[in-house]
């Protein structure tokens, strides 16, 4: 059974048909084709498909493993995935704190750890590392021992500092 649903993602208005039971990653990554969202455990124990989700009524944006919502659940509600952090072909300072403390290395981690840093810096723009780490608990990383992410996320809440986001 098929249910209509209409939500916006990364700013754009869909209005869209879908199977009761896909989730939201299912939808992003294969009607929406918004592939940066990654299909890692699909049991909500990774985070690689983390989103950002405003509900209706929400008062911001809370990060979710998108394996473990229902796409019909998403209906009325404002999503920004990894492709959304970006803004007029200027990456988010988060994203280029990534790429100067060398914070990825295999990448597929990356954008749900992004995700999830940008809705802590958004509710806490200067963290202590406790916070970082705690706000990251959710998110696997295989390869980088999570320092220079740490690292990276610091940096992102100095430059939000120094220009007063």
């Amino acid at each position: 059974m098929n249910h209509s649903i209409h939500f916006t993602v990364n700013g754009e208005r869909y209005d869209i048909s879908v199977p009761a039971h896909h989730t939201l990653l299912q939808v992003l990554r294969e009607q929406l084709v918004l592939t940066g969202t990654k299909n890692g455990c699909e049991a909500g124990e990774c985070g690689a498909c983390a989103v950002l989700i405003q509900w209706p009524g929400g008062a911001r944006p809370e990060p979710v493993n998108s394996c473990m919502v229902l796409a019909p659940e998403a209906d009325g509600a404002e999503i920004i995935t990894i492709e959304g952090l970006a803004h007029d072909d200027q990456l988010d300072p988060l994203q280029e704190a990534f790429i100067a403390t060398g914070a990825t290395q295999c990448g597929f981690c990356t954008p749900g750890i992004l995700v999830n840093a940008r809705a802590l810096l958004d509710r806490n723009p200067d963290p202590t590392d406790t916070e970082i780490r705690e706000a990251l608990v959710g998110n696997l990383c295989r390869c980088t021992g999570y320092v220079r992410i740490i690292d990276a996320v610091k940096l992102a809440a100095r430059a939000g500092k120094e220009v007063g986001r």
